[in-house]
């Protein structure tokens, strides 16, 4: 393996499926080039069908195996459990699961099911995605769940009793802390169950720096106003798809562990130590159960 970990690393994938959310555009588009490039059969799981078409045809010219797009609105859990029954109606395995997806600094808004929309999407749309393919991921030896979080993970506060901002006035970048601190929670919490049930499947969990992506360009403040000037000097989105094909990946890696670049900017993959509150063991546990109750979707792990 060289110094700087990069798609020369990345193992053979043939034989393997992977499913990336987000897969038409930035981050989740470069991640699944890199994953068809090197053998795996890819499954696009975007909302916008004519985007998502389009990136399909970008992902088979670096294709070896097939590559598939699945309709997929995390704001929607019906689209969440239609998607994911279509996934298991189709194939006997499934190797990847990227949770990619992610909205921020979004206007105030309700997803279908009522909802804040940063944590029904970037939270609730993916953990109720992951618990109806478990049973196809838990029957797939050395399977792994990766989870794209965020360096603002760091500036998160869990709000249990008001995940949807409802008892309190909404403010776009605290909803955004709060689902990409939920990301780490949920990985954290996955990771325990299955290591308590002695799975092979793994769950890591990446954030991707600053990268310039088109991420933030749905919200009308001002913070979004000015944050876009500065989005084209950021590490192209390539490299800052690397950390969660490292997690994805990396024969190394390890269920539990968070990937990151080098530098606050960009750079190469390596590993980074979450903060305080994404360890906190009592959050993740009970983030779990509320999670499972607003979904109302049981994430049953048998040991």
């Amino acid at each position: 393996m060289s110094a700087r970990w990069g798609e020369q690393d990345v193992p053979p994938l043939d034989g393997k499926v992977a499913l990336v959310t987000g897969a038409n555009a930035g981050l989740g588009l470069e991640a699944a080039k890199v994953l068809a490039r090197h053998g795996a059969e890819v499954l696009l799981a975007c909302r916008n069908a004519d985007k998502a078409e389009a990136a399909a045809l970008q992902v088979r010219d670096h294709a070896t195996a097939a590559v598939e797009v699945v309709p997929l609105d995390l704001a929607s859990l019906a689209s969440v459990a239609a998607a994911a029954a279509f996934v298991a109606d189709g194939r006997p395995r499934l190797d990847l699961l990227l949770n990619n997806a992610g909205l921020m600094a979004v206007d105030e808004s309700k997803t279908e099911d009522g909802f804040e929309t940063q944590i029904g999407v970037n939270h609730l749309g993916h953990f109720a995605l992951t618990a109806r393919l478990a049973p196809l991921l838990l029957s797939t030896p050395g399977s792994r769940v990766v989870t794209m979080s965020s360096m603002g993970h760091r500036l998160g506060r869990l709000h249990l009793d008001d995940l949807s901002f409802e008892t309190r006035g909404y403010r776009r970048w605290q909803a955004y802390f709060q689902s990409k601190l939920a990301n780490l929670l949920f990985t954290a919490e996955l990771h325990r169950r299955l290591t308590e049930a002695a799975s092979a499947t793994m769950a890591l969990a990446a954030h991707p720096g600053g990268s310039a992506t088109d991420l933030g360009h749905e919200g009308g403040g001002l913070t979004n106003k000015l944050f876009a000037p500065f989005m084209p000097l950021m590490q192209p989105a390539w490299l800052g798809a690397l950390p969660i094909v490292r997690a994805a990946t990396d024969p190394a890696a390890r269920s539990g562990q968070l990937y990151r670049p080098r530098y606050l900017a960009g750079g190469h993959p390596v590993l980074e130590r979450p903060s305080r509150r994404a360890r906190r063991a009592d959050d993740a546990r009970r983030l779990w159960q509320r999670s499972e109750k607003l979904t109302g979707v049981a994430f049953a792990i048998p040991g």
